[in-house]
């Protein structure tokens, strides 16, 4: 496994596995006239931006099995005065699932955060609806700190729990 920063030649990837992570996990909570029509262009938008005038606190790391794209991790530092650095997005190929990807990216973004903003704790939002997800951040160590609502871009209003970290450190074993 490698993983590496990303660059503006990895947008296409990321946003469809952002488009096709979603499509596959939030049907019961998004239209399926969003899924099908609009989630990759959306997706595709917001992954040109962060790709091409990235903001100064923005991590994005891809992970490579065997030389093909896997995975990546989004991370925002000292996004929160609270809470701290957020996790915004972590999507896995359904292919490369089970194979530590998720780990080694979360680990690797911990460890960035840790470098360049240690005084913070480490959060993330994950839906209700994405029980896998949750176990997979309960599995390290991850704290339900309260709950929320998310406003989807299709109208709905969807229940989220944000998951906390209290440093970096807990994530680098």
């Amino acid at each position: 496994m490698h993983i590496r920063p990303a660059n503006v030649d990895d947008l296409t990837n990321i946003a469809q596995l952002h488009a096709k992570s979603w499509q596959e996990n939030y049907s019961s909570v998004l239209s399926g006239d969003y899924l099908a029509h609009r989630v990759l262009e959306e997706r595709t938008q917001i992954w040109t931006e962060r790709l091409t005038t990235p903001c100064d606190n923005q991590l994005v790391l891809v992970a490579q099995l065997d030389g093909v794209f896997s995975g990546f991790i989004c991370v925002f530092g000292d996004k929160h005065p609270q809470l701290g650095s957020i996790i915004d997005n972590l999507h896995v190929t359904s292919e490369a699932k089970g194979k530590g990807i998720g780990t080694q990216l979360i680990i690797s973004a911990a460890k960035w955060a840790q470098t360049y903003y240690k005084d913070c704790g480490l959060y993330l939002e994950v839906l209700e609806c994405n029980p896998k997800a949750i176990g997979f951040y309960e599995a390290l160590g991850g704290q339900k700190h309260s709950q929320g609502y998310w406003h989807t871009p299709c109208g709905n209003k969807v229940k989220e729990f944000i998951y906390v970290w209290q440093s970096p450190l807990a994530l680098i074993k």
